[in-house]
């Protein structure tokens, strides 16, 4: 009797802690945070905890088995600008905890008060089963394994509060184990997925389908608005469920998501200072990501963007190196007919018979590809080769004559991003700086310099870096891009679960 009388007296605790909630106005509840300023030496802690939070969501096999209708929305804080947070409750009560919201993965992640060796786990917020009244174990332990680290722990259930929400038995990571001293970052504790069930580790239901399946969402939705004004204490929302009439200018342009996984869609082309260069039209892919701070795409392409923008990268001896040695031969080679993805390897600069060998996965995740070393000297060969192999071909097709192909090539080089990737313009030339544009649903979607620039603090001083860097993808799940917050800043993003569709407008 008296364990009945306890269980009732929890019951009714949990209850009292998920109906003292913020009042709703017009159906939404707001949540303000603050934003916080970026410098260089943070932005490379951030791009390494974006590192380990998606190369989680490469592949399920990254995890290893050892044996009433409403609108919510949830604030967003501009987290190293751009980098956004929000937070979350988990458990009853609620234990708080701060989170990227990411489109690009399907886990939720949080570390766990069982993490005793790890110095990330004592410098952030961790979840305490004991402290809950509704904690279901489940004990499954499971291991997610990255390129410079792996995060060890265990799967299990509990109630999970979002904004005035509350998602019920939600099954998630319990981090005991964080093996990277990238995962020391403050202020973001983890990782709550919204991409779909297909990439979640586990195959575990993410906590999107949870909140549709339990009729927490009017609408099977949900929205981002992302605030870049430096100014503004608010950072941004996400908006569970419809959206925010005064968030966006116009309508929203739709196009359908081609892959389930990732937020996919697909892509017409890319345009510098409205000038076509021809690189998609083939058909490119491009996949939504909140999780995302830069926007990616294929090296050859990114390259001749920062090279229009005036964008230095920090490594180009080797792609010189190839030019020099190599150029001759590669012209005769395309002028007889041979195509770019074979001309290396016939060559002798690539050593899989034709595949190109860039990338041999869907690389999800922005930060992964940028923080990524070559492992040998034939790999960055071999990528120059096919990149100088691309804008020669490219050349050609526009009769440009041998002697200008090659010396705009070898402007090309110049301005090589580096394999971690950023490339740094000059602050005072923002304003000559040409409109990037996508085509998405035959509409163009442009990115001007101040929106595709983004400024640092270094010190006393004000740094500006590129918001391009490569990212390759073999076909034929590539050319791929990455649209991350960079242009969702710019655009606001529906996505749009029940019509597995994603929607554009510009942001108000």
């Amino acid at each position: 009797m008296a364990d009945k009388f306890l269980l009732l007296a929890l019951c009714l605790l949990a209850s009292f802690f998920y109906s003292a909630i913020p009042s709703s106005s017009n159906g939404l509840v707001r949540i303000c945070l603050k934003k916080q300023h970026l410098d260089l030496n943070m932005m490379k802690m951030a791009r390494e905890i974006g590192k380990a939070g998606k190369n989680a969501k490469k592949s399920p096999h990254n995890i290893y088995d050892s044996g009433g209708a409403a609108t919510d929305i949830v604030s967003l804080k501009n987290y190293r600008d751009p980098r956004y947070y929000g937070e979350i409750g988990i458990g009853s009560p609620p234990q708080k905890f701060s989170v990227i919201f990411d489109t690009g993965s399907s886990n939720l992640r949080i570390p766990s008060s069982n993490c005793y060796f790890s110095i990330a786990c004592y410098l952030h917020s961790k979840y305490n089963a004991s402290q809950s009244s509704t904690y279901v174990d489940i004990g499954k332990p499971c291991d997610i394994h990255y390129g410079f680290g792996s995060i060890s722990g265990f799967l299990s259930k509990d109630y999970v509060q979002v904004g005035d929400l509350v998602v019920k038995n939600q099954v998630f990571i319990e981090a005991t184990r964080e093996q990277s001293v990238t995962l020391i970052l403050k202020n973001v504790d983890g990782i709550l997925g919204l991409g779909f069930q297909e990439i979640s580790a586990g195959n575990t239901v993410p906590i999107w389908y949870n909140m549709v399946q339990q009729g927490l969402v009017s609408q099977e939705i949900f929205s981002f608005w992302f605030n870049r004004d430096p100014e503004k204490s608010e950072g941004g929302e996400i908006i569970f469920g419809g959206v925010d009439q005064k968030h966006f200018k116009g309508e929203h342009t739709y196009v359908p998501v081609t892959q389930n996984g990732y937020w996919q869609i697909g892509l017409g082309d890319i345009l510098i200072a409205n000038h076509s260069k021809g690189f998609c039209l083939g058909g490119c892919a491009a996949i939504v990501d909140s999780g995302t701070s830069f926007v990616a795409g294929p090296t050859a392409i990114v390259t001749e963007i920062n090279h229009a923008i005036g964008a230095k990268g920090f490594m180009s001896m080797e792609c010189k190196k190839v030019v020099s040695q190599y150029g001759d031969q590669m012209w005769n080679l395309l002028i007889s007919g041979i195509q770019p993805d074979k001309l290396c390897s016939n060559i002798g600069l690539c050593f899989n018979n034709g595949t190109w060998r860039v990338s041999k996965v869907i690389e999800t995740k922005v930060e992964e590809k940028s923080g990524k070393e070559f492992a040998a000297g034939e790999d960055l060969l071999c990528t120059t080769c096919e990149m100088t192999a691309i804008w020669i071909q490219t050349q050609l097709k526009q009769n440009k004559t041998k002697e200008k192909i090659f010396e705009y090539v070898n402007k090309l080089c110049d301005n090589l991003p580096n394999p971690r990737g950023q490339s740094a313009v000059n602050c005072d030339n923002i304003v000559n700086m040409p409109y990037i544009s996508f085509i998405i649903g035959k509409k163009s979607f442009h990115l001007t310099p101040e929106q595709y620039v983004i400024k640092v603090e270094q010190g006393f001083s004000t740094s500006c870096i590129s918001g391009f860097i490569p990212l390759d993808v073999s076909p034929p799940q590539g050319p791929l891009w990455i649209l991350g917050e960079i242009f969702m800043e710019a655009y606001h993003t529906v996505f749009d679960f029940g019509n597995l569709q994603v929607g554009f407008a510009e942001a108000a």
